[in-house]
């Protein structure tokens, strides 16, 4: 009687010690994901990166984009759409990275526009007329100004900003982080940190609804 006491009770004391064990493995897991995620979150936004719409939204859309290239110029409108049928629910990132020829020009025209306060005016005049001043994802430098004209800018200023040192600087921490993000084409979206499954719209707009029910219930 007491060996069959004995053998329960060390049953007992293994089937505890096996559930213990799976319990820290899956925490452990999960404490894995969550750092993986947060290290994610920390490397998507610099300090001057321009954001679009609530400050305080619970659903961060970050978009690394080229000016030039052609598929982010065809998406932009539907993210502005998902911020429309959401406000201050989601907010947009853009980090913008120069994988195209000549697109640091453009780059270094969207930050000057930055410091005057018309970064978003200035990109999306840039997008819609995108087929003027680039051709076949190359940048014609001296077409990118007459999209411009009108948004307000002062233009003789904001030709001295771009090529301010610190500009250079900018470009050379977006290309940093998204190499750290594993970003090799554009555009490319993270929600709230987490990169979309495959490149398309609907994957986008499927990981937008995750995280709304996420934050939203």
């Amino acid at each position: 009687m007491n060996r069959r006491i004995v053998l329960a009770g060390t049953a007992i004391v293994v089937a505890a010690v096996m559930v213990v064990g799976a319990l820290i493995y899956v925490s452990g897991k999960s404490q894995q994901s969550a750092q993986a995620t947060d290290r994610n979150r920390a490397g998507l936004v610099q300090i001057y990166s321009p954001t679009l719409g609530n400050p305080e939204a619970k659903v961060h859309i970050v978009e690394f984009l080229d000016p030039a290239c052609e598929t982010c110029a065809s998406f932009y409108p539907y993210v502005k759409q998902i911020l429309a049928a959401n406000p201050d629910r989601v907010r947009l990132t853009v980090r913008l990275v120069p994988f195209h020829r000549g697109s640091d020009y453009v780059l270094k025209v969207l930050d000057a526009a930055r410091k005057q306060g018309k970064f978003w005016q200035a990109l999306e005049a840039l997008l819609a007329n995108q087929s003027y001043w680039a051709s076949n994802h190359t940048v014609q430098p001296d077409y990118v100004w007459a999209p411009l004209e009108g948004l307000g800018l002062n233009l003789q200023q904001l030709k001295v900003d771009m090529n301010a040192p610190e500009v250079a600087q900018r470009i050379e921490q977006e290309l940093k982080d998204a190499k750290a993000l594993k970003v090799t084409q554009t555009p490319e979206y993270f929600v709230n940190g987490r990169p979309l499954p495959s490149f398309g719209l609907e994957q986008l707009q499927a990981l937008v609804r995750d995280e709304l029910k996420a934050a939203y219930p």
